[in-house]
C-alpha cells in the first residue's frame, strides 16, 4: 500500500518549507546502510544517545533519497536543493505516529507477542501453523523494538489476512508506546523471565508492563500458572473477562480454559493432552524440551482464538520445523563463502539478508543468490519477482540460482545471469553448485524446498569440531558497556590475537558496522590482514615493531609509542617517507611495568622530542589499569590515575588539539565511570567474559566450541584409559571418543576428570589424558551415540569453568582455539 509524501506530511503534521508533493512512499528507512530504493524511500533522521540520523542525510541524498523526516531546520542542509523535509519534534515518535496511522487502515486479527523468552519462536511456529489458511505477514526476525515494531506493522498491505508482530521491552514505559501502534486483537504472553530485569524495580513491575500490550485486546492468551502473571492480571479483572483464551488455573469463570491434562516426552518428540470444554484433545510435536512442549502450547491456544479446531491443528503441530533464527556465515567449497538464511522466505526477510550481505565488505565481488518460490506472498508472479529483481540489483547480485516453478516462469525478470530449475533435486542433480568458485553465495529457501541439503552440499568439510560466534551476542556486549558511557566517549576494540580466537576479520566487520571508533590490533600483520578484508576504522597497533613500520604506513595504521627508541625509529621512517603528523598512541606506564614511559622521568624529555619534529602527533595518551577486576586494588588504581592524568595533562599541555585521553579496560568501566575521560578500550568484556571478581555477569557468551562423538564403547571396571594410563575405571564405563585435542587449543590438563564437556545438557567428564587431535570422555549415565554433539564451552558451559579447572584464565582458553577449528557466524 503506497502513500504519498503529502499524505504522510499531514499524518504527521509535519512543517514543510514548501508544499509537500505527491512522491510516492513505499520504503521507510531508519538505518542510512540498509538504503535499496532511493527514488521511493522515507528516511526518518533518528537520534540516539550515540548517533545522530542527522549526519547521513547528506550522503543519502547523493545516493538519490529526495524524501526525509528530520527534526533539525531544512536550512541545514544546504547540500540536498531539491530534497522534500518534513520537519517534525521527534522522529522516532513521528515514525511511530505513521505506522499507528497504517495499521488502523486495516480491520484484520493483529496478533501482539510479547514476553522474555520464545517470542521468535511462538511468531514463526504460528506462521507455519496458520498460512495454509491465510496469508499472514509477519515480523522479520526479531524486529520488536521502538523501531522494529513500527517498521514491521508498515509492512502489513491488503493482502495480508492475519498479522503477527513481535514486541520486546528493556525498560518501563515501552510498552504503551508500542500497544498504541500495534493495537493488538489479540495479545499473546510467552513468559516473563529475567531478561532485562535491571531496568525494572522489581518482577512484578515487569510483568505489568507486559500486560499493557493486552489492554484494548479483545482476546488473549496467557499461562495464568505462572503466579506473577495471575497476580498482576487479577488488578484489572474487568479487562481480563473479555479474553476468553488462557491457560493454567485461575481462569474467570466464564472462560474456555485450556487445561494440558499430561505431557508425555519420548526421543524425537512430545505428546501433550489437554482439555477444552468440549472435552480431551492430544497432538504430538517433534521436539521433548520444556521450551518447545511451552511455545506449542501458547501456539495452540493462539489458533484455537483465532478459529482454527483441535482437528486442523493436530497435523500441523505434528509437523513443525526447528525454527533457525540466525543467518550462518560459513566457509564453503571452492573457496566460496555462504550465508546460510533458510530461517524465512519472504520479500522483506529477504531484503534483511541481502542488506547483511551487502554490508560485509572485502568479500568477493562474485556475488551469487540461490533463492526458491517465494510462498503465499499474495502478488501475482511477474510483479513479485520483479521486484525481487530489483533487490537482488541494488545489492550488488551478480547471479541467480532458482529453485521452483513460479521463478522458473518469472526468470526473464532477472537482469543478471539467471538459471533455474523446478525443484531441488533437480539443482543438486545438475552439479551446478561444484562449478562455483570463489563467491559470495546467500542461500534463501521456503521451507517446503528443503534448502538444508544445498547448504550441506556447499559446506565446506574439513572438521567435525566448530566454533560458532554469535555476532548478536558481541553487539549485545558491545552495547551493554556503551549504556555506561556518556554519549561523546569513545569505544576502542580489542581484536587482537585473532579477536581473542574469534576471528578478527568478521567480528571487526561487525564491530565496524555498529559505529566503534578504533580496532586495536598487537602487530602490524594483523592490522594489514583486516585492511585487506576491506575494514576502514581506525586501528591502533599495540606493540609496533621496527621492521614493520613501512607495513603501518602503507596500511594507515597508528601505532603505540611506549619507549623513545620506538619513537626514533618512528619519526625517522617518517620522515624518509615524507610524512607529517602521522597519528601515533602514546603509552605511559602507571604501574604494569611491562610497557611504557615513565610519568616521573620521561614526560619532560618525550614533550620535547615530540615538539622539535613534524612526523608524528600524539592522537591519544592512555595507560592501562594494573586490578581494576578486583576491589583490593581501587587505591592502587586510584594512585595510577592519578599519575597518568598528570602526565596526560604534561602532553596536552604542548598541544592546541585535543589528544584523546583513555585507561579504563572492560572491568574498569563499571567500576570507575569517573574515569571514562575521552575513550575506554574493550577486551574481554565485549566477548562475554565477566572481567570483575565474584560478580554476576550480564553479558552474553559470544563462542560456542562443540564437536561430535566420533565412538562410543564399553571399558570394563579395571581398564585405564589413554596415554601413560593415567585414569582407571572402577566401574563398567561407556567412552566416547572425541575429535578434539591440544592441537585444537583444549588444554591437555583438563583431562584425568579435572573437567568436563555436555553430552545432551548432562556434564561427560574427561578420561585419561587429552591426546593431540582426540579426547575421551565418560558417557556412561548419558545415553548416546556416534553422532551426537557434545559442547566443550558455551552458554551453558562457561569458558570461565575451563579456566578456573587448570587455574588460569578465559583469555588462555579463547586464544588457545586452533585455526584449524572451523568458525561459523551467526546472526540473529
Amino acid at each position: 500500500m503506497q502513500y504519498t509524501l503529502a499524505e504522510i506530511a499531514r499524518i504527521l503534521q509535519a512543517r514543510t518549507q514548501r508544499p509537500a508533493t505527491d512522491a510516492p512512499v513505499s520504503w521507510l528507512l531508519t538505518d542510512s546502510r540498509s538504503l535499496c530504493f532511493p527514488e521511493e524511500t522515507l528516511f526518518f533522521a533518528l537520534k540516539t544517545d550515540r548517533n545522530d540520523g542527522h549526519r547521513y542525510v547528506e550522503g543519502l541524498y547523493r545516493r538519490g533519497v529526495r524524501l526525509f523526516v528530520i527534526s533539525q531546520e531544512a536550512d541545514d542542509f544546504p547540500q540536498c536543493p531539491d530534497a522534500q523535509f518534513l520537519q517534525v519534534d521527534d522522529t522516532l515518535a513521528a515514525l511511530q505516529r505513521l505506522a499507528a496511522h497504517h495499521r488502523q487502515r486495516f480491520s484484520i486479527p493483529v496478533v501482539a507477542i510479547t514476553g522474555s523468552n520464545g517470542k521468535t519462536t511462538v511468531k514463526e511456529w504460528l506462521h507455519q501453523l496458520l498460512s495454509p489458511d491465510f496469508n499472514v505477514c509477519r515480523s522479520p526476525r526479531s524486529y520488536n523494538s521502538q523501531v522494529g515494531v513500527p517498521l514491521s506493522v508498515w509492512l502489513i498491505d491488503e493482502h495480508t489476512d492475519i498479522a503477527l508482530i513481535e514486541a520486546g521491552i528493556s525498560r518501563p514505559g515501552e510498552m504503551e508506546r508500542l500497544e498504541r501502534i500495534i493495537r493488538p486483537t489479540l495479545g499473546v504472553i510467552t513468559n516473563v523471565g529475567q531478561a532485562h530485569q535491571e531496568q525494572f524495580l522489581s518482577y512484578d513491575i515487569k510483568c505489568a508492563e507486559k500486560l499493557q500490550l493486552l489492554s484494548r485486546c479483545r482476546e488473549a492468551v496467557l499461562n495464568l500458572s505462572d503466579h506473577c502473571i495471575a497476580r498482576c492480571v487479577s488488578v484489572l479483572p474487568d479487562a481480563v473477562e473479555r479474553r476468553p483464551w488462557v491457560m493454567g488455573a485461575g481462569a474467570p469463570a466464564d472462560a474456555p480454559l485450556l487445561h494440558v491434562v499430561e505431557v508425555e516426552k519420548r526421543d524425537g518428540g512430545a505428546t501433550v493432552r489437554y482439555r477444552l470444554p468440549d472435552g480431551l484433545h492430544d497432538y504430538t510435536i517433534p521436539f521433548n524440551d520444556n521450551a518447545s512442549v511451552e511455545n506449542s502450547i501458547t501456539c495452540l491456544a493462539t489458533c484455537l482464538a483465532l478459529g482454527l479446531t483441535p482437528g486442523q491443528l493436530a497435523p500441523r503441530l505434528a509437523r513443525l520445523e526447528p525454527v533457525a533464527m540466525r543467518m550462518e556465515v560459513k566457509d564453503g567449497i571452492g573457496g566460496c563463502t555462504f550465508i546460510n538464511d533458510t530461517y524465512n522466505s519472504d520479500v522483506h526477510s529477504l531484503d534483511i539478508a541481502l542488506d547483511f550481505m551487502s554490508r560485509r565488505p572485502g568479500q568477493s565481488s562474485r556475488r551469487t543468490l540461490i533463492l526458491s518460490d517465494i510462498l503465499q506472498s499474495g502478488e501475482p508472479p511477474q510483479v513479485l519477482y520483479g521486484r525481487v529483481a530489483q533487490m537482488a540489483a541494488q545489492r550488488g547480485i551478480t547471479q541467480v540460482i532458482g529453485v521452483g516453478e513460479a521463478i522458473s516462469a518469472c526468470q526473464q525478470c532477472f537482469p543478471m545471469p539467471t538459471r533455474c530449475f523446478h525443484t531441488t533435486d533437480d539443482l543438486l542433480d545438475s552439479h551446478l553448485l561444484n562449478t562455483l568458485r570463489d563467491e559470495f553465495i546467500l542461500l534463501k529457501g521456503a521451507r517446503p524446498f528443503r534448502f538444508e541439503r544445498i547448504a550441506d552440499r556447499l559446506t565446506l568439510r574439513v572438521h567435525q569440531t566448530i566454533l560458532e560466534v554469535d555476532l548478536n551476542a558481541l553487539v549485545h556486549n558491545l552495547n551493554h558497556y556503551r549504556s555506561h558511557l556518556r554519549p561523546s566517549a569513545k569505544t576502542v576494540c580489542m581484536v587482537k590475537a585473532n579477536a581473542y580466537g574469534m576471528g578478527a576479520v568478521e567480528v571487526s566487520k561487525t564491530l565496524q558496522e555498529h559505529g566503534v571508533d578504533y580496532l586495536a590490533v598487537a602487530v602490524a600483520d594483523e592490522g594489514a590482514e583486516l585492511r585487506r578484508a576491506g575494514i576502514s576504522t581506525s586501528i591502533m597497533v599495540m606493540n609496533p615493531e621496527t621492521p614493520a613500520l613501512q607495513l603501518l604506513f602503507d596500511n594507515r595504521l597508528e601505532p603505540e609509542v611506549f619507549s623513545f627508541d620506538i619513537l626514533e625509529a618512528l619519526i625517522r621512517a617518517a620522515e624518509r617517507e615524507g610524512i607529517t603528523h602521522y597519528p601515533v598512541h602514546i603509552k605511559i606506564d602507571t604501574g604494569m611495568h611491562r610497557l611504557g614511559f615513565d610519568p616521573q622521568t620521561d614526560i619532560e624529555p618525550l614533550v620535547h622530542r615530540l615538539r622539535q619534529q613534524r612526523a608524528i602527533t600524539p592522537a591519544s595518551v592512555f595507560s592501562h589499569f594494573v586490578g581494576s577486576d578486583d576491589d583490593r586494588f581501587d587505591l592502587f588504581s586510584r594512585q595510577q590515575f592519578a599519575l597518568f592524568t598528570q602526565a596526560a595533562d604534561r602532553l596536552q599541555a604542548a598541544y592546541t588539539h585535543r589528544i584523546l585521553r583513555h585507561i579504563c579496560n572492560s572491568a574498569a568501566i563499571e567500576h570507575f565511570p569517573e574515569y571514562h575521560l575521552d575513550m575506554v578500550r574493550l577486551g574481554i568484556g565485549l566477548y562475554g567474559c565477566e572481567p570483575r571478581v565474584q560478580q554476576a555477569s550480564p553479558l552474553a557468551p559470544v563462542a560456542t566450541l562443540r564437536t561430535t562423538l566420533l565412538q562410543v564403547r564399553d571399558v570394563p571396571a579395571g581398564d585405564t584409559i589413554g596415554y601413560s594410563r593415567r585414569t582407571t575405571v572402577e566401574r563398567p564405563t561407556r567412552v566416547a571418543a572425541l575429535p578434539i585435542g591440544y592441537a585444537d587449543g583444549l588444554a591437555r590438563a583438563l583431562g584425568n576428570r579435572r573437567c568436563h564437556c555436555l553430552v545432551h545438557g548432562k556434564p561427560a567428564p574427561y578420561l585419561g589424558n587429552i591426546c593431540m587431535d582426540v579426547c575421551m570422555i565418560d558417557v556412561t549415565d548419558i545415553p548416546c551415540q556416534a553422532g551426537d554433539q557434545a559442547l566443550i564451552f558455551g552458554p551453558q558451559l562457561p569458558v570461565e569453568t575451563l579456566a578456573q579447572a587448570i587455574g588460569t584464565i578465559p583469555y588462555e582458553v579463547l586464544t588457545s582455539v586452533a585455526h584449524r577449528v572451523p568458525h561459523i557466524y551467526v546472526q540473529e
